[in-house]
């Protein structure tokens, strides 16, 4: 099975969504990553669909934060349709979206997920407290990048918003965020 890769559109959100409800259920709403991007629009140059005959194979997006001040990225959600796993649609998503963020200078990137998979596209585990969620997130989870040499080891402090696009009620308890 071949399939592209591509910028996604404003037509692709619904399906984006679908599938990642699909994916990750509602509980993911729950979550640290999750309460960090609530507010906040992802970055649109750095979101990617894969499509085969017009179908939607898997996407991937990454989100502005602050991780003790400086500008970083936070990747995710990442969804493919399960029954595609597998076959590096996930890890081209990735590819592609690592490619692009080092071009528009931006030094490192944080997720927060299983290191055996990460590690493919060059993920590592954090030191323990290195970063700080602001909500509970278990530290063998959290994984970073550095896109340029040295930006990853001396990435430490608390994460934040890097901006909030639309008030949200989580913003008044600590999420930070600069308008």
């Amino acid at each position: 099975m071949s399939w592209n890769v591509r910028r996604e559109t404003r037509a692709d959100a619904a399906s984006v969504e679908s599938l990642v409800a699909r994916v990750f259920g509602a509980g993911r709403y729950a979550k640290t990553a999750y309460r960090l991007r609530e507010g906040v629009e992802a970055d649109t140059r750095l979101s990617f669909v894969a499509e085969a005959n017009g179908d939607l194979l898997g996407s991937v997006r990454f989100w502005p934060i602050r991780i003790g001040g400086r500008l970083s990225l936070l990747l995710g959600p990442l969804a493919v349709r399960p029954e595609l796993r597998g076959r590096g649609i996930g890890i081209a998503l990735m590819q592609r979206g690592i490619e692009e963020a080092q071009k528009l200078g931006y030094e490192t990137m944080v997720l927060v997920g299983d290191e055996p998979y990460y590690a493919r596209v060059g993920f590592a585990r954090l030191k323990p407290r290195q970063i700080r969620f602001p909500g509970p997130v278990n530290p063998e989870r959290v994984l970073g990048l550095g896109l340029k040499p040295g930006a990853l080891e001396s990435l430490e402090g608390p994460v934040a918003r890097a901006r909030l696009d639309v008030a949200v009620a989580a913003h008044a308890v600590g999420l930070g965020g600069v308008n």
